[in-house]
């Protein structure tokens, strides 16, 4: 009898993820990395990498999988909402559109009229800084700042004030060609998916990765070596590695004259008002000492120190011809390096690092460098006009982030860092360091803040911006801050992306004087942005004598009911990041890889209108326009009074900063047939969109390398507008610019520190990089010694900020956080895994559940940023265990030092020293260890719940594709 075979099922083994699909860049943290937003009937079915963007390469982490759930948040805003009941409550009714902008225009055109300084306008993570500080700067007010003061400006200064360039977003390590790649202070939230990639390779290639951090997780757990550092520490072994260099003569002197300032001879001349500055000739140009010219014709003589050919002296002491005396910056560099406070055995008690280990790593630095250098086979033009046959590096590669930057001693730590490189011939060499275009930038970047209104009303140049000298301080004739951030001023010089994390007190206070409004985007300042959350939230809402708020208003605009949004007098919905146009823009924060100039848009995926019944939401970016021409402003109206730009999709493609440069580089001119510069395409964005949503430029292959003095590569930059000249860009050692503070502080110049900052600025604005205790540890210590540990947050790789952690797919990684703490450090304070402890700083005292880990320096301990909750924010439930078991560092942070004398930040940047904290810790008492909820609890926020039960998506697809009923979302 013949068998028949089994009926096989009909099984789809390619199905489509939906019936369209549509690129974009994501936004669920800040690597903004191309995706492929998959639809079903017009709803989001999936979301996926896109492989040809050049910043992911088709790879995705769990975030931006998960932007599906950040779509259809339960907590997203329908209506513009105006407050009814008290600050703070959530108590709001619904308005319309007109209503709003209407109010926001009445409120702020007396401002502009009366005092523009009264409006203080700061944003968060709002990546279109391009536009809200131009805005600013239209509106007239100095008060504007994002989020990167409280973020990442020690990152940003420290290596533009000594690079052009920097860490972070802007340099990353030769990928190919690395040997040893050090990642100090590296968690997993910033430019996650080009780094998972990068470290992929390295491995693969059998390069050794070190990790110095006080916690072990994310990139340091794959690394071949941790090592667990005491935070504020990284600076003291970055010096320590200089030394044991600098005694074993294992520098690249060639690359040191070549390309930075290691020759430029220093005048010593103390308590004069030249002392520390460069000599230089008639014509300005700075002077080294020359052992002979190539003609034989002079014989040690100070010559112009970028002359060619020349033998150029680096230590020693010479006379000027005007009889002054000179030293080089190498001179310098090797004169306090080479002491023996920077010796292994000094710092490694300090730093909890075996002095053994500091010397190995020192050792393992200099063979990578010089024993394994890399030649490519490329010819190349430096700037001089010198013809290469090859380009050599030296494969050593570094990566810094907010580890080392979140300090008070940050800005140093990072100039520290970018020394080591130096010295070791490592920065944009083949197999080290890259800059990422537009950088390298001169040095310091050409763009000073402004500070003088013209006569239109409009500032002379944007709010933010690089400080050259004392001159350049936004202060009024007395010495004293102009902004309401202090930024600019004498107390914090150097804040070149203001001060975001002091507003709120200083406008609460009426220091240096009272606003009318603050206006803030995305910027979560009642909760987890805050320092010193308690009483941030206690000056939101406090009440002068005449029984009015002490800041008189708050516009907010967000997308989704967080806790700030409690705070606002009149909230302004923003989209979701699917539903709107974007510039990710090279005059902002640019996405480009060290080969390539890279831009990128957004762009609506949905329509926010037909999101949800009743929804009426709009980008914030159209509505800042709007209401610029509500108000008249400069550039945003025509001269009969009517909009200039319909919304910011026609601002991005229409909006020229300068002639021919916009804010996005890609497919310029009346065809498309430009890049960089070149007059508006009116279909720019239609191109982008074609072409998956981004534009590339590739470098030319000669000029990928040696990029500050590559005559390849700047002039491809010149010629793309990211430099103004093609002049070589020399990497600075020594920092005259911070010298001319000191100077001003020793009472030279003509504009001078007021009393009160004198020691301060003259102490910590050292041309060459210094090490001090982080000023928390210092202060308390000499008070009481009580607080023994270190306590640190970490960003984890699969939330971002609070906006990533009320994610419904993402809580079901993580709902709530720990303090992790070390076995030896429970063992030594009574502690067992899984207890509540309470855990006191000398600000403040909160209660939280231990669990131990082992990944943790012993005397550190950590928690996971921005899990913890209020209740009735994000429209959990109001038992959600974000708020219930969660918990925040932040009630912990001081917003001011121990002394009170200066914000809880870095003396020359202003950024805040998050990481500084210290902290002790003992089990809980037998009713909190019942009670089993984290402290302090606050007053539930109003806002309606989501609806009871879990919260699903993608039933109806399923139930479609079945032929069935479809089931709810």
């Amino acid at each position: 009898m013949r068998k028949h075979a089994p009926q096989e099922p009909a099984i789809d083994l390619s199905p489509s993820p939906g019936d369209e699909v549509k690129t974009t860049t994501c936004y669920m943290c800040a690597c903004r990395c191309g995706i492929k937003v998959w639809l079903s009937d017009g709803r989001i079915r999936y979301i996926q990498g896109n492989p040809d963007h050049p910043v992911n390469q088709g790879v995705l982490c769990a975030k931006g999988s998960a932007g599906i759930m950040q779509h259809y948040s339960p907590a997203r805003l329908d209506k513009p909402l105006l407050r009814v009941g008290e600050r703070g409550k959530g108590e709001f009714r619904e308005i319309e559109w007109d209503e709003a902008l209407r109010i926001a225009a009445d409120w702020l055109a007396p401002i502009r009229e009366r005092n523009p300084d009264e409006l203080a306008f700061f944003t968060g993570r709002d990546q279109s800084q391009a536009l809200t500080g131009w805005w600013a700067q239209q509106f007239g007010t100095v008060n504007y700042a994002a989020h990167g003061g409280f973020c990442s400006v020690n990152m940003a200064a420290g290596g533009l004030y000594t690079l052009g360039g920097s860490f972070w977003e802007f340099g990353e390590p030769d990928w190919e060609h690395s040997r040893y790649l050090m990642l100090w202070g590296v968690a997993e939230d910033h430019d996650s998916n080009p780094i998972k990639l990068g470290l992929g390779r390295l491995k693969a290639s059998g390069a050794k990765i070190v990790a110095v951090n006080p916690v072990r997780s994310g990139y340091g757990a794959i690394a071949d070596e941790w090592i667990g550092i005491r935070p504020g520490t990284d600076g003291l072994f970055a010096f320590a590695l200089i030394h044991e260099l600098l005694k074993a003569d294992r520098i690249d002197l060639d690359y040191l004259v070549r390309y930075t300032n290691a020759h430029w001879l220093v005048i010593r001349n103390p308590g004069g008002a030249d002392d520390g500055l460069f000599a230089r000739d008639g014509e300005g140009r700075a002077l080294c000492w020359t052992r002979g010219l190539p003609d034989g014709a002079s014989q040690g003589c100070a010559h112009p120190a970028d002359a060619i050919d020349i033998s150029p002296a680096v230590v020693g002491e010479y006379s000027l011809p005007d009889g002054r005396r000179a030293v080089p910056v190498f001179h310098l560099v090797a004169e306090r390096y080479l002491d023996p406070q920077y010796a292994p055995d000094a710092v490694s008690e300090r730093c909890g690092v075996p002095a053994e280990t500091i010397r190995r790593i020192a050792r393992e630095l200099a063979e990578a460098a010089f024993e394994q250098a890399i030649t490519l086979p490329i010819a190349w033009t430096d700037a001089y006009g010198r013809q290469h046959a090859e380009m050599t590096g030296r494969p050593v590669s570094m990566h810094a982030m907010r580890g080392i930057s979140a300090h008070s001693n940050g800005f140093h730590t990072c100039r520290a860092l970018h020394v080591l490189q130096l010295l070791l011939g490592a920065v944009d060499t083949p197999g080290s360091f890259r800059y990422q275009p537009p950088f390298p930038k001169p040095i310091p970047p050409p763009n000073r803040p402004g500070k003088t209104r013209q006569p239109n009303g409009a500032l002379d140049a944007a709010p933010l911006g690089f400080v050259h000298s004392p001159e350049d301080l936004v202060v009024d004739a007395d010495g004293q801050p102009r902004r309401i951030d202090h930024a600019f001023s004498w107390a914090y010089p150097l804040s070149a992306h203001g001060m975001m994390h002091t507003v709120i007190r200083n406008a609460w206070a009426g220091d240096p004087y009272k606003i009318d409004t603050l206006m803030m985007f995305m910027a979560n300042m009642s909760w987890n942005s805050a320092m010193n959350t308690g009483e941030t939230i206690g000056w939101l809402t406090d009440r002068g004598e005449d029984g009015e708020y002490r800041i008189p208003r708050i516009i907010y605009a967000d997308a989704y009911a967080s806790e700030m949004t409690a705070y606002a007098d009149l909230v302004l919905p923003d989209t979701t990041y699917l539903e709107r146009f974007d510039a990710i823009s090279l005059l902002d924060r640019p996405i480009s890889d060290a080969d390539s100039a890279s831009d990128a848009i957004r762009h609506p995926v949905v329509d926010a209108a037909q999101q949800r019944e009743g929804r009426d939401v709009r980008g914030f970016q159209s509505v800042l326009l709007e209401l610029g021409a509500r108000l008249g402003l400069p550039g945003m109206v025509h001269d009969d009074g009517s909009p200039r730009y319909r919304d910011y999709a026609d601002y991005i493609v229409r909006h020229e900063r300068a002639p021919g440069v916009g804010l996005l580089a890609g497919w310029r001119g009346e065809r498309g047939e430009l890049e960089a510069k070149g007059p508006p395409n009116p279909q720019q964005l239609q191109r982008y969109i074609d072409n998956g949503g981004f534009w590339r430029s590739h470098v030319p292959e000669s000029a990928r390398y040696y990029k500050m003095a590559n005559r390849g590569y700047l002039d491809w930059a010149q010629k793309m507008g990211f430099i103004g000249h093609a002049d070589p860009i020399v990497l600075q050692l020594y920092s005259e610019t911070i010298q001319k503070f000191r100077l001003a502080a020793q009472g030279h110049g003509p504009q001078q520190p007021p009393s009160e900052h004198r020691e301060r600025v003259a102490t910590y604005f050292d041309p060459l990089p210094i090490w001090y205790e982080p000023f928390e540890g210092a202060q308390v210590d000499q008070v009481d010694a009580k607080f023994p540990l270190s306590a640190v947050t970490q960003r984890p790789m699969f939330m971002y900020h609070a906006w990533g952690s009320q994610n419904a797919w993402l809580r079901q990684i993580v709902a709530r956080n720990y303090l992790y703490l070390h076995p030896d450090t429970g063992a030594r304070h009574g502690i067992a895994d899984a207890d509540w402890i309470t855990m006191e700083s000398h600000h403040g005292r909160i209660t939280v559940q231990a669990r131990f880990a082992a990944n943790v320096q012993a005397d550190t301990v950590w928690t996971w940023n921005a899990i913890g909750k209020r209740r009735g924010a994000w429209r959990l439930d109001k038992d959600a265990p974000e708020s219930r078991k969660g918990f925040l560092m932040n009630h912990l942070i001081s917003d001011i030092t121990p002394k009170g004398d200066y914000a809880n930040a870095d003396p020359v940047t202003g950024q805040a020293a998050w990481f500084d904290l210290r902290v002790s810790i003992r089990k809980a008492d037998a009713a909190q260890n019942a009670r089993g909820e984290s402290e302090p609890q606050f007053a539930p926020l109003a806002f309606a719940q989501a609806e009871p039960g879990p919260l699903r998506y993608g039933a109806e697809f399923r139930a479609r594709r079945a032929g069935g009923k479809h089931e709810q979302d």
